[in-house]
């Protein structure tokens, strides 16, 4: 609210623009995931959607599309016979991975798997 033309600091704060890029990078579906298969190796575009039950073809190469144009993805093309794709992080998506290992432990600590009874304790 405005007083005297003036804004409260709480009303002119936003999102910081740093979080608001990486969210809309790395919150998209799917996007977590294929960094995450990456971060182990490289890996070939059939192993890669194998690796994620339930991405498409078409889910698969868009966001690898995307994460190399944010830098963070190579494509590689061996020769054949046969010729084959594969995919591994760059050190920018390389440097991802203390971040989502600390994600990882988060959601082990704060958010349920589902597979337990209710109240089963998850340990």
């Amino acid at each position: 609210m405005a007083v005297n033309g003036v804004h409260s600091e709480t009303a002119c704060k936003r999102v910081d623009e740093g979080i608001t890029r990486v969210f809309e990078l790395l919150g998209k579906r799917w996007t977590g995931l294929i960094v995450s298969v990456l971060i182990q190796q490289p890996v070939h575009f059939a192993d890669l959607r194998r690796a994620i039950p339930g991405i498409s073809e078409r889910m698969l190469s868009d966001r690898l599309t995307e994460l190399a144009t944010a830098g963070l993805v190579v494509r590689e093309v061996s020769e054949g016979p046969p010729l084959r794709v594969s995919y591994r992080l760059t050190e920018a998506g390389a440097a991802l991975e203390p971040s989502l290992k600390e994600l990882e432990q988060w959601a082990e600590k704060h958010l349920p798997d589902g597979s337990g009874c209710p109240g089963e304790s998850q340990q």
